[in-house]
């Protein structure tokens, strides 16, 4: 869908059922929940329950990192994402309002699910019921057309950047990938990311900024393809829906490594691991669970590798969740902000035993 009532969405939202899909782990009392904070975005060590919400109004504030905002901007700030951008703002709407209002679980099915992670301090406390938007109050929209192929690329990339050498990858690696620097339109400044489906077929670029010390909400490490108009219909990229490396994947395999981000990919497959593939963020969708359980044998392995940081483990988590029921699953926990493209050939053995 191309249109969105953010207001009426946050109405319909349970503050709870997020927290619970992105694994937080809170107390909760009458109308309010404490813990330690979980955005990826906070500063420091976490060393006290800073973290607050106001279940009932649907906000949610750090006293520690400062970060404040509704049930949206929690949503966006979790995914790794500007509140403050439409786009994005709109993505993770859109994610949200499938999953949990046009995908509501039926009670039986709500049954069947796994125990909440939240803990309750008390018992008779539920969360509000999620409230579908009937069709009279849906606007009609124009056709959308999720990562569609594109017949364009960009030219005079410089596969020679400092950034990729300076990080070990070699120009074999950075040819497999196609990456390169670009100067120009709106990646400039950025090394761009060549992305495809499951098919194959080139859906858009990924740009990484190349210099951390620029990060912000409106510069951020990485930027995706933003919607848009072309001959009556919506454009958008959705990353949710396939993986990243997944399209050089071409049978099942005994082992499948998932990784959280890009140059994790290019580390293991230049340390001889083809068999890697990357959820592009800080969560597993349940349609990339699915693409990833179908990468492997029934009698095969999945084998999660995130960063060892707070990002990671709401990664590991939520793969977790959705692949279980589907194939076996290692999570292959690295050291506090540890990132695989730390280790080197010898210590990547160590870790995946393989």
């Amino acid at each position: 869908m191309s249109w969105i009532d953010f207001r009426k969405l946050r109405e319909s939202l349970s503050f709870e059922q997020v927290l619970d899909h992105y694994g937080v782990e809170l107390k909760i009392g009458q109308d309010k929940a404490n813990g330690f904070c979980p955005l990826p975005s906070h500063k420091g060590e976490r060393r006290s329950p800073s973290f607050s919400v106001q279940l009932a109004k649907g906000i949610f504030q750090c006293f520690g990192c400062h970060a404040k905002g509704n049930i949206l901007d929690f949503a966006c700030l979790m995914e790794g994402k500007d509140p403050r951008n439409g786009a994005d703002v709109h993505e993770v709407a859109r994610e949200l309002h499938e999953r949990f209002v046009e995908g509501g679980e039926s009670d039986d099915e709500e049954r069947r699910k796994p125990p909440t992670r939240i803990h309750r301090k008390q018992r008779d406390l539920n969360p509000p019921k999620i409230r579908s938007q009937s069709s009279e109050q849906k606007k009609p929209s124009v056709p959308v057309i999720v990562n569609a192929p594109l017949d364009f690329e960009l030219k005079e990339l410089d596969p020679d950047h400092p950034y990729l050498h300076e990080r070990g990858f070699t120009p074999e690696t950075i040819e497999h990938f196609g990456l390169g620097f670009c100067n120009r339109g709106s990646f400039k400044g950025r090394v761009v990311i060549p992305l495809h489906d499951a098919q194959g077929q080139f859906i858009g670029y990924c740009g990484r900024i190349t210099s951390d010390k620029l990060i912000s909400p409106s510069c951020p490490k990485y930027k995706f393809p933003g919607p848009r108009e072309h001959e009556g219909q919506i454009h958008e990229f959705h990353k949710s829906v396939f993986l990243y490396n997944g399209h050089r994947i071409t049978s099942p395999v005994d082992d499948l490594i998932v990784v959280e981000g890009f140059p994790s990919v290019w580390w293991l497959w230049q340390h001889g691991y083809k068999n890697v593939v990357s959820v592009m963020g800080s969560s597993c969708s349940q349609e990339q669970a699915g693409l990833i359980a179908n990468l492997v044998n029934s009698d095969g392995t999945v084998l999660l590798m995130p960063d060892g940081n707070d990002a990671g483990r709401l990664c590991a988590l939520s793969a977790l969740e959705h692949l279980s029921p589907q194939c076996s699953v290692r999570w292959l926990k690295l050291q506090n902000d540890e990132q695989p493209t730390d280790l080197g050939a010898d210590e990547l053995a160590a870790v995946l035993h393989m």
